[in-house]
């Protein structure tokens, strides 16, 4: 299984080699206020764009992440208390007397 893994690994490169082979023709790149970069390899443009989308969607895991492990985390806790509270279970004391917390007032 390792080495189909590794085969596989190889096969991609080599296709993502050839790919980049094929795109090196010079481009201009056009970007706001009329800011243009003049002969950028094609490849060098679709590298930054593959660049950027990984890094906006690790971005995007990354918030969900944090979220659910917060959750998790909370869910740890809860259980824990509630596991203690079965563990230690509280008597129950003497049922109290409205007159003992505070007396009626006189008639």
């Amino acid at each position: 299984m390792r080495y189909l893994v590794w085969i596989l690994r190889l096969v991609i490169f080599i296709i993502v080699l050839l790919f980049a082979l094929k795109n090196t023709a010079p481009v201009d790149v056009g970007l706001f206020a009329d800011h243009v970069f003049s002969q950028v390899p094609l490849i060098v443009v679709m590298l930054v764009a593959f660049v950027l989308g990984v890094a906006f969607g690790l971005l995007m895991a990354a918030t969900g992440m944090l979220r659910r492990r917060r959750e998790i985390n909370r869910l740890r806790r809860e259980l824990a208390r509630a596991q203690d509270a079965l563990d230690h279970p509280q008597t129950a004391s003497a049922p109290v007397i409205p007159e003992t917390v505070a007396p009626l007032a006189p008639l």
